[in-house]
């Protein structure tokens, strides 16, 4: 079943800061990041119920090379991207999105 992905703006504003961060590191390193971010969202859409169930039914999906992890929910239509997180970030950021 093909499902919608929606990023809600929050998870894109998200992933624009951590490249920022990352670009101004070391030129390149973030769009290092950003393809490795790409991978892990290309994995979710083939296959949503692979990653383990973190809070009610919000999933996470690592990202490798990156300490940075995906959250996401799934229904029967779409799935939705609520954020993308550093792994030392405060759970409670990204659980108010999930409400």
């Amino acid at each position: 079943m093909n499902r919608d992905l929606v990023v809600l703006p929050e998870a894109e504003a998200d992933l624009a800061d951590a490249y920022a961060w990352y670009e101004e590191r070391l030129p390149g390193l973030g769009s290092a990041f950003l393809l490795s971010v790409e991978a892990v969202i290309d994995s979710i859409t083939r296959n949503p119920q692979l990653y383990s169930l973190v809070h009610k039914n919000v999933r996470r999906a690592l990202v490798r090379r990156f300490p940075y992890a995906v959250f996401y929910t799934v229904d029967e239509s779409h799935i939705a991207v609520l954020a993308i997180f550093h792994a030392k970030r405060h759970p409670a950021t990204w659980r108010d999105r999930s409400k």
